[in-house]
């Protein structure tokens, strides 16, 4: 079964003095039923320097390089900037990727992360809260769901977009050249698994260009 490396999101726990990674269950679901073996990759691996005030990732890297990954999951949570070690990780990770040429699939906050890094910029976006939008002027086509409330303004200039929602806003993109996509929407809160979204990342994971 093929490796793929999943973020995962930060939860604040003030009066344990603690701060979780966590993961939606389904989420992992959801990779196992598109025959994938998730494994989540830990926030508390990059390390700040009191000399430079920047981020390092001698454990992290170490740990990404024991694994012979086949993919890189980016999920969603967490806004970006709320949690800069998330963000580093992420990064990172993100890095990683690029270097060794892995497919990365990104969903809600990990497409604007894909996006951001790009140049891109966010904004705050209505009506995309707990609903449900039919995908329009793309390759990917049908309905899907919503659960965020920021956006990217435009297309990284290394993307394409795949999909439009029906007020213009956009729900997924391509790199032009890496395996690398990201979607809006959330595949793991269907009741029941899209079968679009399971051949999609299969394929994409797959290095088969759809």
């Amino acid at each position: 079964m093929k490796v793929v490396a999943i973020s995962q999101r930060i939860d604040d726990y003030p009066d344990r003095h603690e701060r979780r990674d966590g993961l939606d269950q389904k989420l992992c679901r959801f990779l196992t039923e598109c025959g994938f073996f998730p494994l989540p990759v830990p926030n508390g691996l990059v390390s700040k320097s009191e000399v430079k005030n920047e981020y390092y990732s001698k454990e992290l890297i170490a740990w990404l390089m024991t694994f012979n990954l086949d993919g890189i999951f980016l999920s969603g949570g967490n806004n970006i900037g709320s949690c800069p070690d998330r963000d580093n990780t992420e990064k990172i990770i993100i890095d990683f990727a690029s270097q060794r040429q892995l497919p990365v699939l990104g969903i809600c906050r990990g497409m604007q992360m894909l996006a951001t890094i790009d140049g891109a910029n966010l904004k705050k976006t209505n009506g995309h809260i707990r609903t449900r939008h039919i995908l329009q002027g793309g390759t990917i086509t049908g309905e899907v769901n919503s659960f965020h409330n920021m956006c990217i303004e435009v297309c990284p200039q290394n993307y394409h977009v795949l999909a439009n929602s029906e007020d213009g806003e956009i729900e997924a993109i391509r790199h032009k050249e890496l395996q690398w996509e990201g979607w809006m929407w959330h595949p793991e809160r269907e009741d029941h698994f899209d079968v679009r979204d399971i051949n999609r990342l299969r394929n994409l994971f797959c290095k088969i260009s759809s």
